[in-house]
This record gives structure tokens, C-alpha cells and sequence, in this order.
């Protein structure tokens, strides 16, 4: 499991999932220089290249889980609130990329204006918004903006989801929903407000990758 950017694993905390359960953590960048690719190979080391796996990113964390899965060729990679290739980048993020703003607008900005960050999320009053506020509160300022300069300039991978689940409402990555197969109310926070339908569908498409090979 790899969480998005800036969070870890209280994001999967509503999960139920059948089997061994790894969450990646975030590490720190070598330098504000680091490549994309290369990040992934320090994040890939706790993979066994050996071991047939899933990895199973959000947000951001899809993008490491497609350049992860490019080193592990048995692992199978899914995508929750995330993108499979670049063009699926809203257009304001595109208009971002090519004046160089996110370089100016500090990623911290988003603690003093929580409400911003929740409508952004489709969070909803209560539990979920506690927890996105706390992830916000806790997340690294020089990671965050590292992270979002190579979003913005990801070049995109050859390793293709086994399988995506979006939310039909996120206001995020909207682009998301019509190339999933798995579609389900809400926005870019249903890994936290979906979490029983998420969890059933994991679970289903581990047990059916397990039972392939006995019915072949």
C-alpha cells in the first residue's frame, strides 16, 4: 500500500483486507534534483523482486506504484484516485506546469485554509475531515513540494493498472473515473469514505489472481 502524498498509513485504517498488509513510507528526497524513477528504486528496495505481489497506490502513490512495478515485474499495481498517464492531469494543473506557479505557491498554504482543502478532497464534516486535517497538519512542506513538481512533470509509464478505482465525483483528478473499471460515488478521499467497497474489491481481485493459476 502506498499512500498519497503528504499521507501515510492512517488513510487505509477503514480497510479490511484479506492477507499481508505493507504500507510504504515516504522518504525523504536525496534533493529537490531527485528524479522521479530513482526515488521509486529507493522506495522498491523493501519490494522482493522475487515475490508476486500488489501494490496498491492513491494519488500520488499511484504514480510510485506504476514506476515501482516497472522494477517488480510480478507484483500487479492498482490505482485509487490516481492517474495512469500524464494527459489525465487537469488542465489548471497543465497551465501550472507550464508557468512554473507551483514553485511560487507554497504547499503549506493549505494548512490555514482547511475548508479549501476539504472541498478539494470532498471530505465530509466529522471523522473524515478530522483526519485529512491531521494529514495536512503533519505533512512535510519540502516533501510536498518536491512531490508535486514531479507529479506535474511526470513523463508517464509503460507499466500498465491492472485495475482502477476512482471516484465518480473527484475533484481532483476528474479524468480518473471514465478510464476505471471500478466507479464509485464520491470524490478524492474514497479511500477513506469507501472504504467497505474498496476493501471488497481487493479482496476480490486477490483471491481471483490466486485461484487462476489452480483453475488453468
Amino acid at each position: 500500500m502506498i499512500p498519497g502524498l503528504g499521507a501515510d498509513e492512517r488513510v487505509f485504517q477503514f480497510l479490511r483486507l484479506q492477507g499481508e498488509v505493507h504500507v510504504l513510507h515516504w522518504l525523504p528526497p536525496q534533493s529537490c534534483a531527485e528524479l522521479l524513477p530513482h526515488y521509486a528504486a529507493r522506495l522498491a528496495v523493501v519490494v522482493p523482486v522475487a515475490q508476486a505481489c500488489w501494490l496498491v497506490g492513491i494519488s500520488f502513490g499511484g504514480v510510485l506504484a506504476l514506476e515501482v512495478g516497472k522494477l517488480r515485474p510480478l507484483a500487479q499495481v492498482v490505482l485509487i484516485s490516481s492517474l495512469a498517464r500524464p494527459n489525465e492531469l487537469p488542465s489548471a494543473a497543465r497551465l501550472v506546469r507550464a508557468t512554473g506557479l507551483h514553485r511560487l505557491l507554497a504547499p503549506q498554504l493549505l494548512r490555514l485554509m482547511p475548508r479549501v482543502a476539504q472541498w478539494f478532497f470532498s471530505v465530509k464534516n466529522g471523522t473524515e475531515y478530522e483526519l485529512l486535517h491531521g494529514i495536512i497538519r503533519d505533512t512535510d512542506s519540502a516533501f510536498a513540494q518536491w512531490a508535486i513538481g514531479q507529479l506535474l512533470h511526470w513523463k508517464g509509464s509503460t507499466n500498465a493498472p491492472t485495475a482502477r478505482i476512482h471516484g465518480t465525483h473527484d475533484r481532483l483528478l476528474p479524468a480518473g473515473a471514465r478510464h476505471s473499471e471500478y466507479q464509485l460515488p464520491g470524490g478524492h478521499f474514497i479511500i477513506v469514505s469507501r472504504a467497505a467497497e474498496i476493501s471488497q474489491i481487493l479482496n476480490h481481485l486477490t483471491a481471483d489472481a490466486a485461484a487462476a493459476p489452480q483453475a488453468a
